[in-house]
């Protein structure tokens, strides 16, 4: 089993900057891709910024040069630098982690989300 507890949502002013944290806890062997994904009232869940162990990064079209995704291994955790935050940046944040628990099974958990708010 394994846990992703989130942190770092809430209400800032158009032009600001959160930072969301994701810990992966329990029966991990490996955290072989960390990412965050967004859904908005009445649409459909995205990506926004991913990191993969062997494969780099990526981020949506949208969020390129304003937001910075990068990972603390030893703490299995994940972060999402947001800056110069838009009112369409507004959405339920959703962390995502893959990988092989202890017993080389593959998993695939999502966290509970956490809300981001950016007023104009």
């Amino acid at each position: 089993q394994v846990q992703l507890v989130e942190s770092g949502g809430g209400l800032v002013q158009a032009g600001g900057s959160l930072r969301l944290s994701c810990a992966a806890s329990g029966s991990i062997f490996s955290v072989d891709y960390m990412g965050w994904y967004r859904q908005a009232p009445g649409k459909q869940r995205e990506l926004v910024a991913g990191i993969a162990t062997r494969a780099g990064t990526n981020y949506a079209d949208s969020v390129k040069g304003r937001f910075t995704i990068s990972r603390d291994n030893a703490k299995n955790t994940v972060y999402l630098q947001m800056n110069s935050l838009k009112p369409e940046d507004t959405a339920v944040y959703y962390c995502n982690a893959r990988g092989l628990t202890m017993r080389r099974y593959e998993y695939d958990y999502w966290g509970q989300g956490t809300q981001v708010t950016v007023s104009s």
